[in-house]
């Protein structure tokens, strides 16, 4: 079996092609702006006008495409989100579809349906009409609205997907420099939440093997990917901390729009605005295909913080330690492109 994954070099690409590759007769090429210096590669620029005709060659052949790259949360000097979320992944489809792949699987997110109620769990036939506010929420759902005519794709659609290897570059995305990682997870370190936060995990590695068997029993439609328990914020603040200083949502928006705009965190509001406002799922379709978490959220989530908090990681350029920290910072701009809606 040959099976082309792009964004294969991100969170959930380098333990998809750890599952995958431990499986005899399973061949993964990798696609990524940035490869890796070993494996089987294609170097690929999604929002390039020009990619569509060499994802086609590479598709040409294969028993199936994951695709699974997307800008989350891009520097202000990298391509658009847009350029590369929609734009690029229109070239997949119809590259895809041109080439005559006969599976695809694609990797969307709980963060496409539209607001549920607080504490209870929507299927996979609730409405894809995203989060308002957030770039990333009404990308998903966008990308959703794409897929709706393709009859032999399967729809992946994680909560919030962490590992070990992923915490060098969510600490990037999410911390300031100004806030050493390694206080996390320190007893006496006071947490911001607002009451109400509930927040879905999974690891990656078991994103990574429900996308395996979809892969498997060449299933198609949606399928929730997400671990028990359900977190509040006090869970959270206890993970991240010693305990919650309760914060409410408004507040916590005004504080990070300012500290956004002139640089000096990397989190745009529209995040928070997410984090409250995200639907949480129900994963019974995917179990009755034979799936199951070898992870709770709440061990995940541990491993991930210890991790976040002694620096390693080794998925994405790491944050640069000592005086370079400092060139993360925006000095009077933004160091991460806008969220606040679709760009």
């Amino acid at each position: 079996m040959e099976v082309v994954v792009t964004g294969a070099s991100g969170n959930v690409g380098t333990a998809l092609r750890r599952v995958l590759g431990a499986r005899s007769g399973t061949r993964v090429v990798g696609i990524a702006r940035r490869v890796p210096a070993s494996g089987h590669w294609v170097r690929c620029d999604l929002g390039d006008p020009t990619a569509e005709d060499l994802l086609t060659r590479t598709f040409t052949g294969v028993d199936a495409v994951v695709h699974l790259a997307w800008a989350i949360q891009p520097g202000t000097d990298e391509p658009a989100m847009r350029r590369t979320n929609i734009d690029g992944s229109a070239r997949v489809l119809r590259a895809a579809e041109r080439a005559g792949v006969p599976h695809v699987v694609v990797a969307s997110s709980v963060a496409a349906y539209s607001p549920g109620r607080r504490w209870e769990r929507v299927g996979e036939d609730w409405p894809c009409g995203g989060v308002t506010g957030s770039a990333y929420s009404e990308q998903k759902a966008e990308l959703e609205r794409m897929l709706q005519d393709h009859s032999n794709v399967a729809r992946v659609r994680p909560c919030a997907v962490v590992q070990p290897d992923a915490a060098g570059e969510v600490e990037r995305w999410t911390m300031s420099p100004l806030l050493p990682a390694s206080l996390a997870g320190r007893w006496w370190l006071p947490v911001p939440l607002w009451s109400g936060l509930r927040l879905q995990l999974v690891h990656a590695q078991d994103v990574a093997r429900a996308i395996a068997l979809i892969l498997r029993e060449r299933a198609v439609g949606a399928f929730n990917v997400a671990s028990e328990p359900v977190l509040d914020a006090d869970e959270l603040a206890r993970a991240f901390g010693g305990f919650r200083v309760p914060v409410p949502l408004p507040l916590a928006h005004a504080v990070a729009w300012p500290t956004w705009r002139v640089g000096l965190q990397p989190l745009h509001p529209g995040w928070l605005r997410l984090a409250d406002r995200a639907a949480l799922v129900d994963t019974g379709r995917l179990r009755a295909l034979g799936w199951a978490p070898r992870h709770d959220a709440r061990a995940a989530l541990e491993e991930f913080v210890e991790a976040l908090a002694a620096g390693r990681g080794t998925w994405g350029p790491l944050a640069p330690g000592g005086a370079r920290r400092w060139r993360r910072l925006g000095w009077g701009r933004p160091a991460r492109q806008d969220q606040g809606g679709d760009r």
